[in-house]
């Protein structure tokens, strides 16, 4: 038993690492839009569109197949996304204009579209036998700590490496082999399999069995999901405008921060419950989004990095404690369409406050702008937090 319990962690760890390396190539761009900016000409409306194009791709595969490993099985799903992870590394290799740009975005999230509730799933049916809650932290950290380290990875590469728009690249397509390698290796965990045309676009349906507690749970992963985007897709140029800061390699490592702090976050909630993050989630959030507008303010680098730190720690306790939350909840023969339910929520969080952001630029400026983006999110980070503490999710193992 010991040894089979070896086996499935090993195997559970490698699912994990695999779902990190597909999830670094959808941050890997951020460091690099200033150079893309100052090679194509294009505003900062644009990039924020760029960005956007990515949560677009990965709304549209969950809502099209986001129940497609739960028939088809998880490896030949998490196959294909490699597969637009690749594409999607060959488009920047070949940017020589925006369109490049736009076709590399959207392969990224068909990517991520397929991994997000298939990769979930597969890591925690991979564990061993009642590691389930060790499980779902692999998941997410895994999902959190590959967004980190995208952007870190590219900023360093950038900064003290040739080819800073190749480079990157490069070494993510090695990544992506190495990948498709491991993911050949393990065993499939769907035991009754159906074909291909079985997988039919769907809306979101949730079971009865997990409605009472998936509204709190989107909720919380909207609003955390809304400030990492904006904090991706803005920071750098913040950064680079206001604060002076033209290192790729600082600018990198200040959007990894908040993944990693992500990571610390969803560790935190073995510790105090699902039901406890939820709320608590929502506190560190409104305190992060409260020292980004004192950033944005006093113009304080210092500020920057505390906030993606404390936003990072609050969207991680949020996001794990709403996965798992709706995980435990979900039937086993639908929790993969149901966590794609959940990720659509989220990835609309990541789009549409983006965009906004983008479209306020120009008559108001960045500053402006991102104060807005704040005082919209602060309102609705703190109607869920107050909702969450009056009605607190049930608790689940």
């Amino acid at each position: 038993m010991e040894g089979a319990d070896h086996r499935g962690w090993r195997a559970c760890l490698l699912a994990g690492a695999v779902f990190a390396v597909c999830m670094a190539g959808t941050t890997l761009p951020t460091p690099l839009y200033g150079l893309y900016q100052d090679k194509f000409g294009f505003s900062e409306l644009t990039v924020t569109v760029v960005y956007a194009v990515y949560a677009f791709g990965v709304i549209g595969v969950l809502l099209l197949a986001g129940n497609a490993s739960d028939s088809v099985g998880r490896r030949p799903v998490l196959l294909w996304g490699l597969g637009f992870a690749a594409a999607s590394a060959v488009c920047f290799l070949s940017a020589d204009g925006l369109g490049w740009l736009y076709a590399g975005r959207l392969m990224s999230g068909l990517s991520a579209g397929l991994f997000t509730g298939a990769a979930t799933a597969y890591v925690m049916e991979l564990a061993p036998r009642g590691g389930t809650a060790r499980a779902t932290f692999v998941a997410t950290a895994a999902n959190m700590g590959g967004l980190g380290c995208g952007p870190l990875l590219a900023g360093l590469l950038a900064e003290f490496a040739p080819w800073p728009l190749y480079l990157p690249f490069i070494v993510h397509l090695a990544l992506v082999a190495c990948s498709v390698a491991a993911v050949l290796w393990l065993r499939e965990t769907v035991r009754e399999r159906g074909p291909l045309t079985g997988v039919r676009p769907h809306r979101p349906r949730l079971p009865r069995e997990v409605r009472a507690v998936f509204g709190p749970s989107a909720v919380a992963a909207f609003v955390g999901f809304a400030l990492f985007g904006v904090f991706t897709s803005v920071s750098p140029a913040f950064l680079a405008e206001s604060l002076g800061v033209s290192d790729h390699a600082v600018t990198g490592l200040v959007v990894a921060l908040a993944f990693f702090a992500s990571t610390g976050g969803q560790l935190a909630v073995g510790r105090v419950g699902p039901a406890r993050s939820l709320p608590l989630g929502c506190a560190a959030l409104l305190a992060g989004l409260a020292l980004l507008a004192g950033a944005l303010v006093w113009e304080a680098l210092a500020l920057v990095v505390l906030s993606a730190l404390v936003g990072g720690a609050g969207q991680g306790l949020a996001f794990r404690g709403a996965l798992a939350t709706v995980a435990a909840a979900s039937p086993a023969d639908h929790r993969a369409e149901v966590i794609s339910t959940l990720f659509v929520v989220a990835y609309t969080g990541i789009s549409l406050p983006v965009i906004g952001v983008g479209l306020l630029v120009g008559p108001i400026g960045l500053e402006g702008a991102g104060l807005v983006f704040i005082a919209c999110m602060g309102v609705l980070v703190s109607v869920a937090g107050a909702y969450l503490v009056r009605r607190p999710v049930p608790a689940h193992t």
